[in-house]
């Protein structure tokens, strides 16, 4: 399973919280690219409820990573 930030922005007007199996169905409807489905696909299905984008890539970076702030610099 592989994500990027195009495939995962397909998700970010999902209906959270949501099951697999309503991810796999949106992302369909939503007419997202196929990678998104074969990813979602291959999440481990135990009916698991996810929150969030960041419940399937934990790595999905946030606003905050795509602000510059002076102050750090």
């Amino acid at each position: 399973m592989y994500w990027t930030l195009e495939l995962a922005y397909r998700l970010e007007e999902a209906p959270w919280p949501a099951t697999k199996e309503e991810l796999i169905d949106y992302a369909t409807r939503s007419g997202a690219p196929l990678e998104v489905v074969e990813n979602l696909e291959e999440l481990e299905d135990d009916g698991e409820i996810y929150e969030s984008i960041e419940d399937i890539w934990p790595d999905y970076p946030t606003k905050d990573d795509f602000f510059f702030n002076e102050e750090e610099y």
